[in-house]
């Protein structure tokens, strides 16, 4: 064991911390420089601050030659309200961790104390905690920085807690394991009128009822296959809190998921044909746009192999049960870059769902999701 059990006690006071303190998507300042003073006692060589955002990448350099392994967190909570009564609650109202970055972040700090100790043998190993990965923004901006340039990783590796998953085992397979999605804000526009006269406004409360009834028609299939398409609506405004107005505005926001990229323009172009068609019907002006855009997540299988060597060393149970995922992540983008994988670590079968308002991350798997990053880097830089 590379950690002490000193560590464990310091990294679980460390991830309570962070847990109390959430900043959401962009606004990650006071988490980032946390973690910088983290990798700074670590005596990381290099540390940059201010990536995409305000991600913060370290470096530990190897004395010889070889390949550069990164190893990436996420910052960013949720704009929910948590629900649990931990004594480590969000001290932030309507912000939480309640996706377990708090952990991922946490695992990655205690790799940072295995690297402070003992540097790698060759190469460069590279950990990055990056911005907004809620909103899927985060990886492109990370990607797109200038400052990212030189580090040209040859692999990357991440992790994420998975509920309902055995407590400590791991989920993990070759390919496709999250869909892609996008936020599709739909925003229909008629004419106010008094409410004692709606016959002379246009309302689109018609457009909106038949939207919420009929928009399930746009799925394809239960099974998460190449066919597959779901549509969840996330939010819905009619008109304004007022009793004398007639509406003239109304919004409808969907989250449009496939499990692979080569599908999700057919799902766009299908619910905007069945939008325009209904607002033409209401005679209503439909504008449409769209946020929250990720790509599928792809397991590289070289990178797969890097990461069931290092389970099966440190001893930890894993399959490819219950993968891919219908959920998605903005960690796919890193495969464009380099052979890059991501490994489900069991939170338990009986646990609160990821951004379910009691939820919370088990301190349990600090230490497997450590010992695995750790075996990883030792097993590729030595």
């Amino acid at each position: 064991m590379f950690l002490t059990e000193q560590d464990l006690v310091d990294l679980v006071a460390f991830r309570r911390d962070l847990h109390r303190h959430p900043e959401l998507s962009g606004e990650e300042r006071e988490t980032a420089r946390t973690i910088q003073a983290i990798l700074s006692a670590s005596g990381a060589d290099t540390i940059v601050t201010g990536l995409g955002g305000h991600g913060v990448l370290a470096i530990y350099q190897g004395d010889m030659p070889g390949p550069t392994v990164m190893l990436r967190a996420e910052l960013d909570a949720l704009p929910i309200e948590e629900a649990s009564e931990v004594s480590h609650r969000s001290r932030v109202l309507g912000k939480a961790h309640l996706c377990g970055h708090d952990g991922h972040m946490t695992i990655l700090a205690g790799v940072a104390r295995g690297l402070g100790r003992k540097r790698p043998r060759c190469g460069r190993a590279v950990l990055l905690f990056q911005p907004a990965e809620e909103d899927g923004s985060g990886a492109a901006a990370v990607l797109a920085d200038e400052k990212f340039q030189e580090i040209r990783p040859d692999f990357v590796f991440a992790l994420h807690n998975l509920p309902g998953v055995p407590l400590g085992q791991v989920a993990i397979v070759d390919g496709l394991v999250n869909c892609a999605s996008r936020g599709m804000q739909i925003v229909l526009s008629g004419r106010t009128a008094h409410a004692s006269n709606p016959e002379l406004g246009v309302s689109p409360q018609g457009a909106i009822v038949r939207l919420l009834r009929e928009i399930a028609a746009l799925e394809r299939g239960g099974e998460l296959d190449r066919d597959f398409s779901m549509v969840t609506v996330t939010h819905a405004r009619l008109g304004e809190p007022a009793f004398g107005i007639s509406p003239g505005h109304a919004e409808l926001w969907l989250t449009l998921r496939t499990l692979a990229d080569s599908t999700m323009e057919s799902l766009c172009s299908r619910a905007e044909r069945f939008v325009r068609s209904v607002a033409e019907s209401e005679r209503l002006q439909a504008e449409i746009a769209y946020r929250d855009v990720f790509s599928h997540c792809m397991n590289a299988p070289e990178a797969v192999t890097h990461l069931k060597n290092a389970l099966d060393a440190e001893g930890v149970k894993h399959s490819g049960e219950g993968l891919p995922l219908r959920g998605s992540e903005d960690f796919g983008l890193f495969n464009r870059r380099a052979n890059a994988a991501m490994f489900f670590l069991g939170a338990g079968t009986g646990h609160a769902g990821l951004h379910d308002p009691s939820y919370d991350f088990p301190d349990a798997l600090i230490d497997v999701g450590s010992r695995v990053f750790m075996r990883t880097l030792r097993n590729l830089l030595g």
